[in-house]
């Protein structure tokens, strides 16, 4: 897999968990889809695979959706 581009997400507050932030990007339509979303396709946090919903994402984190990194600010 290839990641050309970074995008930057700014996470308000102290963190955003990983269902949000795939309702906010629009990677799905409601915070019910996340939990499927995640069983069929494979999300990596800082390197490691990463299938909770719930997971917290801090300030520096990065992620992998979909071959698009995402960079926490």
């Amino acid at each position: 897999m290839k990641v050309s581009i970074i995008k930057y997400f700014k996470v308000d507050g102290d963190h955003i968990t990983l269902g949000q932030f795939l309702k906010e990007e629009s990677i799905i339509s409601s915070g019910g889809q996340a939990k499927w979303y995640l069983k069929d396709n494979p999300v990596t946090l800082n390197g490691e695979l990463e299938d909770r919903r719930g997971k917290k994402m801090h300030v520096g984190d990065h992620i992998v959706v979909n071959g698009q990194e995402y960079e926490f600010r």
